[in-house]
């Protein structure tokens, strides 16, 4: 298990470049599936949840070829049914949360599919009951076999119809989707998921000759078609990668531009940080964070305490309440952290108490944060990462700590961050992988 050792207090300053959006990217590579012509995607990020991914690709018969440091080739023309049956395959599912997304393309295309219960990171329940209740509902049968902990799907024929999701999922509506797109007749989504990643991956089915409309709604309608063809496809930077990068900026007082960040698809991101009190200038498709020695949490109109929840899209994602949490520990003022979504996300917070964070838990869904306003800094610690979007907020909180910081079960932080150590050393950070 590695670990990063991190020297906190060091200001970082120059450009940074967001990697290829991971939420995006997981949906894409699944899609290849749906055609048997080749597919070429541009801005992959070179992580360990995409890289697995397409190694499972490899393993199942895409023919996958490396054309530059981040653009691939992919044709799924000779598949391997067999091997889609196999222990080793439905092992390698269970270690990636986002081989949930084949069953879609799987069942569109062969026929059938199975999967084993997939893994990711340990954040409270994530259910699966939308992607096959969906999927049900264009005429696949549906086990699980719970000793294995298998799901198995069969269909001769998908059918298009009209479903009401009962949560608005991204991977679920994008498993639907992508099952419906080969199906016979209309089917229509209600409260469909319409994040940035899931526009995406409806814009590259329609250059497939898929015919999708609503993109961007909660309300897509599509026209099942016979086959799709190949198409180029690049991918968006990562908004995740984006925010936490004005984390960093605000938390150790630096001045950074983030170049490139595909500004229109950030939602309310920039707003939600501005309302912490920091300053977040756009310039082009760039945006610049100055130096602040202070910022201010804003109130409500009415004078109460400022409360920053996630929402499904154009409401806050989810991925970014662990970092505006990290960064309210050194505002001025206080704030109310809801995380609707997941039970188990804020556990993470007794690092930051061990670290001198002011932190009340208040359930596992709230929590509350009394800012330092830089007065004292964080600590430095011992801490380990449960998952990935927590990895992240503990690296932010080391950067600005007094001390050494060392994080253990740094894979969790791989899984989504490329090159993390070596992107923020050439910024000024001191970390050092173990």
């Amino acid at each position: 298990m590695g670990s990063f050792v991190i020297e906190g207090g060091h200001k970082l300053s120059g450009e940074i470049v967001p990697q290829g959006a991971k939420n995006e990217v997981l949906q894409i590579l699944c899609a290849v599936l749906l055609t048997g012509e080749e597919v070429t995607v541009n801005n992959i990020p070179n992580i360990l949840d995409v890289n697995n991914l397409i190694e499972l690709l490899r393993d199942m018969g895409v023919a996958v070829s490396k054309l530059s440091a981040d653009s691939y080739s992919f044709k799924a023309d000779n598949v391997n049914m067999e091997y889609l049956e196999s222990e080793e395959f439905l092992l390698k599912c269970s270690k990636l949360r986002g081989s949930v997304m084949l069953i879609g393309p799987l069942l569109a295309r062969f026929g059938k599919a199975m999967i084993s219960k997939p893994g990711g990171d340990k954040i409270g329940r994530r259910r699966l009951d939308t992607h096959f209740i969906g999927i049900q509902k264009l005429g696949a049968s549906f086990c699980f076999d719970a000793e294995r902990g298998v799901y198995v799907l069969s269909a001769d024929k998908l059918k298009g119809t009209y479903m009401l999701l009962d949560e608005a999922s991204v991977t679920g509506t994008a498993n639907i989707v992508m099952a419906a797109v080969l199906a016979e007749g209309i089917t229509t989504i209600y409260n469909a998921a319409c994040e940035p990643y899931l526009q995406q991956l409806c814009k590259m089915l329609n250059s497939m000759g898929a015919k999708i409309s609503g993109i961007a709604s909660n309300l897509l309608t599509i026209e099942g078609v016979s086959e799709l063809k190949g198409c180029v496809h690049t991918v968006l930077p990562d908004m995740i990668e984006v925010g936490s990068f004005i984390a960093m900026a605000a938390m150790t007082r630096s001045e950074i531009t983030i170049k490139n960040v595909s500004y229109d698809n950030l939602g309310i991101i920039p707003d939600s940080f501005r309302r912490l009190g920091i300053k977040v200038e756009q310039k082009g498709d760039d945006i610049f964070i100055p130096s602040q020695e202070h910022y201010e949490i804003e109130s409500f109109i009415d004078g109460s305490i400022m409360t920053i929840s996630d929402a499904p899209w154009p409401g806050l994602t989810p991925d970014l309440l662990s970092v505006m949490l990290v960064v309210a520990t050194q505002a001025k003022g206080s704030v109310l952290i809801h995380q609707k979504m997941f039970e188990s996300r804020l556990f993470f917070v007794d690092k930051l108490i061990d670290m001198g964070a002011q932190i009340i838990l208040c359930d596992p869904h709230r929590a509350v944060v009394i800012g330092h306003d830089h007065n004292f800094s964080l600590r430095g610690g011992n801490v380990t990462s449960p998952d990935i979007r927590a990895g992240i907020a503990l690296l932010i909180a080391a950067l600005g700590a007094e001390g050494t910081t060392r994080i253990h079960n740094i894979e969790q932080i791989d899984r989504g961050y490329q090159n993390i150590e070596q992107r923020l050393t050439a910024l000024g950070a001191r970390i050092t992988r173990i």
